[in-house]
């Protein structure tokens, strides 16, 4: 097999593929799990060599020397979103050519169905470490490059990869020789995004992604194998039940307004006013503040109002749609998928924004939806969206004989922020065990301040505080934190911030310093340093080096000025909209930027650390652990905050729990 490759060292591919299963709904994984699953194109080029097509909805194959350098780890396979083509390939040469599929799972592991990650690259991983947008086409427009995505892809996949019609449970998908010269533009289209890849790769090969990196992505992957079980007999109760409580609620909403659809904004807003009560919203923050103040049977409506709007529910569906035919959900994160810190984001179920879960008999409730009904859950609950929207979590559970291990580092940004900046009052307050809300709050305050005692009433103002001043901060951030529970006007929330300020000093510093830093960098094109962290300009990018050597990009940066006349760096990058445009930013954002990037670097090294158990899950500061019922806890806790070297003196604690379904502790 190895003489077939000798001469190859790099193929850049890109693949056109049908399926019976929407990927924008279950993600890659559960798209490829359907017998309906097909590879129709596979365009491909070697060593950027011309570009090949293999039409194989017409019956034409792989070359042989391609499928066995597809299984050769010493060839680099690059694509765009590589995730997409080494997924839908390792289900190809496993059931067409098992000669050339190399597994990369151990017996106890569940990633035996997937190619080896390490010797893959990814194009839109490379774009995303340079700021740059996550799509294809929209790279190729930023970069400028000659190979633009022809514009007639989209049409053309709706088309030949998305079944039409439906017969006898059967998806009925055109035969591309029914449609020839449809067709031939469809491998033109394939043809040209591997142009467009190589195109790309070209240019962006001034900065390489480097090796330590792609590790990190493979460990990713990896994770993204792996994949995590949901409990779908409790996913299917909790939609049943759901549609139910929903149907039960409509109606009721419906006989004391006397509204056709209670479900819709106008009409019942329309109706509050006929009630003497005028609103411009049914958000939930409106819904809430008028219940404080209306009287049946408004009140009541209101109240059903909230529990229809629990839109979180849907992740039940979710999890149904993501997961495989092993029952694990797969696929649920997007390496470097926020680009300005090179942080994880969620996809499909998004674990990232998962309800809390408050309820103190959680397995007895879990057991319950499961195997009851709804008058039994409702005469227990009332409220049955609210106890399915905080189940959600608890869907997610071990293999059997194995235990969940969620660790997650302590006050991580606050700790990482005490060490950059050198805020020593803080780092002893870490090392002595404090309560930093506490500790933050004496500082401001200066008196004694315990958690429910001395001057426990002062935790609060420090806690909100802590949250909402670390990266400059002030009154707006501090309502944005909930400090209006604490009936305070804006006069004397201003004098907080001041407060804070004034107790921190040597973070106020940090904030300027790398202000200074990032206009010298931006404007004189050089490099300097401040902080432990390093600065520069190259060809057309500011460049910030964190201390654990990964570089956070800030695309056509220059010096502008902001809405209040002084100087801001403007750059170019993805917006709130996901649209590439022009972005602000100044000192104490970039600050942030750094704060969250190093979060994220401890949190990744900590992973690498653990990498011999399962990993399943992280969210930000948080990893879930698949593993044997002995497997210590304390064990796992210690490992997790070993500081890695780049990081002497930053003070680490992770803390944890065991449970035999997810859920927050």
């Amino acid at each position: 097999m190895l003489g077939w490759v000798i001469e190859i060292n790099m193929i850049t591919i890109d693949i056109e593929t049908r399926s019976d299963k929407d990927i924008s709904k279950c993600g890659i994984y559960a798209y490829t799990d359907t017998p309906y699953f097909d590879i129709l194109l596979f365009a491909y080029s070697i060593d950027g060599q011309p570009v090949q097509v293999v039409d194989m909805a017409n019956g034409e194959e792989i070359p042989e020397n391609v499928l066995a350098a597809l299984a050769d780890e010493n060839v680099v396979k690059r694509a765009f979103n590589c995730n997409f083509e080494r997924v839908c390939l390792s289900k190809y040469l496993r059931e067409n050519y098992p000669q050339y599929f190399q597994s990369y799972s151990i017996d106890e592991d569940t990633v035996g169905d997937f190619l080896n990650p390490e010797s893959w690259h990814c194009s839109m991983i490379h774009a995303r470490t340079l700021g740059l947008p996550s799509s294809l086409a929209e790279v190729g427009k930023v970069l400028g490059i000659e190979q633009q995505k022809m514009t007639e892809g989209k049409a053309l996949i709706k088309f030949f990869c998305v079944p039409y019609d439906t017969v006898d449970g059967v998806p009925q998908f055109h035969n591309p020789k029914d449609y020839p010269d449809k067709w031939e533009i469809f491998k033109a289209y394939n043809k040209r995004d591997v142009g467009a890849e190589l195109e790309i790769d070209r240019k962006l090969s001034r900065f390489p992604v480097p090796d330590f990196l792609w590790k990190e992505f493979y460990l990713d992957q990896e994770i993204n194998d792996r994949g995590i079980l949901v409990d779908m007999q409790l996913a299917d109760k909790a939609i049943s039940l759901d549609a139910e409580a929903k149907a039960k609620l409509t109606a009721e909403m419906k006989r004391l307004t006397g509204v056709e659809n209670p479900n819709s904004v106008y009409q019942l807003l329309d109706w509050l006013e006929t009630q003497g009560y005028k609103s411009d919203s049914l958000g939930k923050a409106q819904v809430q503040e008028l219940i404080k103040t209306t009287k049946e049977p408004v009140k009541s409506v209101l109240q059903m109002r909230l529990q229809l709007s629990k839109s979180s529910v849907k992740k039940y569906t979710a999890m149904k749609n993501t997961a495989c035919s092993d029952n694990r959900a797969r696929g649920m994160f997007s390496f470097y998928g926020a680009s300005r810190t090179g942080r994880w984001a969620g996809r499909n179920v998004q674990l990232q924004n998962l309800p809390q879960n408050h309820l103190p008999d959680l397995t007895e409730a879990r057991e319950l939806v499961k195997y009851g009904s709804f008058e039994d859950i409702q005469m227990l609950y009332d409220d049955v969206p609210d106890i399915l929207s905080q189940l959600i979590r608890t869907a997610f559970i071990p293999r059997q004989g194995m235990k969940f291990i969620v660790a997650d580092f302590s006050a991580i940004e606050a700790r990482v922020i005490a060490w950059l900046a050198g805020e020593e009052w803080r780092m002893k307050a870490f090392a002595n065990g404090e309560d930093i809300y506490c500790a933050s709050a004496s500082k401001m305050f200066g008196v004694p301040v315990v958690k429910h005692g001395e001057n426990g009433h002062l935790r609060q103002k420090g806690k909100i505080s802590e949250l909402a001043c670390g990266f400059g901060g002030s009154v707006g951030a501090m309502k944005a934190m909930g400090a209006d529970s604490l009936g305070l006007s804006d006069t004397e929330l201003k004098q907080i911030v001041t407060d804070w300020r004034e107790a921190s000093p040597h973070i106020t510093e940090l904030w300027w310093a790398v202000d200074r830093a990032v206009k010298k960098a931006v404007k004189e094109k050089t490099a300097t340093k401040t902080h432990g962290l390093l600065f520069s300009y190259e060809a057309g990018f500011l460049f910030i080096r964190l201390p654990s050597g990964r570089r956070l990009a800030y695309a056509k940066p220059y010096i502008g000025k902001n809405k209040f006349g002084g100087e801001s760096v403007i750059y170019m990058g993805i917006n709130a909209q996901k649209k590439w445009d022009r972005l602000e930013s100044y000192g104490p954002k970039f600050v942030e930027n750094c704060v969250q990037g190093i979060a994220r670097d401890l949190l990744m090294y900590s992973m690498q650390t653990l990498s011999q158990y399962f990993i399943v899950g992280h969210i930000h500061d948080e990893m879930i652990i698949e593993c044997p019922k002995d497997t210590k806890l304390d064990e796992i806790c210690q490992q997790m905050a070993i500081t890695p070297d780049w990081a002497k003196g930053l003070l680490l604690r992770a803390d944890g729990y065991e449970c035999s379904f997810y859920k927050k502790d």
